[in-house]
């Protein structure tokens, strides 16, 4: 199994989860954080990690946010790894909580 991140990543971008990650599975990109499913052990420390509650195990996504399954799959692909914390998107409060920002998502 793996984990997935969700819509309420997009514009904030925290990389608290990528810091714990023992097996360098997320892939940064603009706005979006992703984790790749192949590398992913659900060893789930980066779930507690994420400050804004957008990492959730493969089974338990949120309905209406399945489809992040497949972006996770996809971009991970084509983004760069990312293996250190960086600073998070400069207005990433303001976007925390935001919903459907999937159209704001820049790959």
């Amino acid at each position: 199994m793996t984990h997935v991140v969700t819509d309420n990543c997009i514009n904030c971008k925290h990389t608290d989860c990528v810091e714990v990650c023992p097996v360098d599975c997320f892939h940064e990109g603009p706005n979006f954080l992703v984790i790749d499913p192949d590398e992913c052990i659900d060893c789930t420390l980066c779930v507690e990690e994420c400050p804004v509650g957008a990492i959730f195990p493969e089974l338990d996504v949120p309905a209406g946010q399945e489809g992040f399954l497949g972006i996770n799959a996809e971009l991970a692909r084509e983004w760069p790894v990312l293996a250190a914390k960086k600073p998070a998107l400069e207005d990433a409060a303001a976007w925390d909580g935001v919903p459907d920002k999937l159209p704001l998502l820049r790959r």
